[in-house]
């Protein structure tokens, strides 16, 4: 194997280098990488991770990179990922702030942007899909997803108030089948 910290480096950099519309668009990038074409976690250890990322304070594609950098090589592989993930955006920011200094009021830079919206959301669909049907939604939690969505949108619930609701949920689901998995051996 090829010097895995230089591996996770280009990957992690070629992903933050091509992907528009934040950590949601580079969600299916990353599972490509690490999951199918790498094969460096299976998939249910990502869902696993992009649960925690998604619970973590920062930007999802980097806390993504940490946790897979971490089960890899540890705290260097971490570092060796995050910066994989970080240093493409942070140049081209560098480069916008040094030659661009009059970007937004560029009629064609704001059609250009205005272009890419669409494309970004889509972006931003196809992982909730793809995580949706990775985490096997069945009937009875189908529902969970969408009212957590719209407690969120429409009535300002603070999402980390349902990341709780969601820990406790799983703990007394947890708790639950237990019990009933030791009655119905008694």
């Amino acid at each position: 194997m090829k010097n895995l910290y230089l591996q996770l480096f280009t990957t992690f950099m070629k992903i933050g280098a091509f992907t528009f519309g934040g950590g949601w668009a580079m969600i299916p990038l990353i599972e490509r990488e690490v999951v199918d074409r790498h094969r460096w976690i299976s998939r249910e250890e990502f869902l696993d991770e992009l649960a925690v990322a998604q619970s973590l304070p920062g930007i999802l594609a980097v806390n993504v990179a940490v946790l897979v950098g971490n089960k890899l090589r540890g705290v260097k592989g971490s570092l060796w990922a995050a910066t994989g993930t970080i240093l493409p955006s942070f140049v081209m920011i560098l480069m916008i702030a040094m030659f661009f200094t009059n970007i937004y009021d560029n009629e064609a830079v704001a059609s250009i942007f205005k272009g890419i919206r669409p494309a970004v959301v889509a972006l931003i669909i196809v992982p909730v899909l793809s995580t949706a049907k990775s985490a096997k939604l069945n009937r009875y939690t189908f529902v969970i997803p969408i009212v957590v969505a719209l407690a969120i949108w429409m009535c300002g619930v603070s999402p980390i108030y349902c990341i709780i609701a969601g820990a406790v949920g799983g703990y007394l689901y947890y708790v639950v089948s237990q019990h009933r998995t030791k009655g119905g051996d008694a």
